[in-house]
């Protein structure tokens, strides 16, 4: 009976680290994002803070996604382009 040996994984894992090194440094989708957790209040600030600094029809400038927290917080992520180009 032969028994199969498994191939040992360290090289995988050396390529799947460097993929993802590789990943977090480029322009993820080309797009800039930033994550924020405010008060409601404050959190509106942000957002219109944006999209005064980086109008949406230049940068693309959206709310790409939030949530409500405890305690009135909002978690959101803004998103625009690096460029009005």
């Amino acid at each position: 009976m032969t028994k199969t040996r498994v191939p040992p994984l360290d090289g995988l894992k050396r390529r799947m680290d460097r993929h993802r090194l590789g990943q977090a440094t480029a322009t993820n989708g080309h797009f800039v994002r930033e994550t924020f957790c405010l008060s409601r209040p404050q959190a509106r600030e942000k957002a219109k803070e944006w999209f005064d600094a980086f109008p949406k029809a230049a940068y693309w400038t959206e709310v790409e996604s939030w949530r409500q927290l405890e305690g009135d917080q909002i978690e959101f992520t803004m998103r625009r382009l690096p460029t009005a180009d």
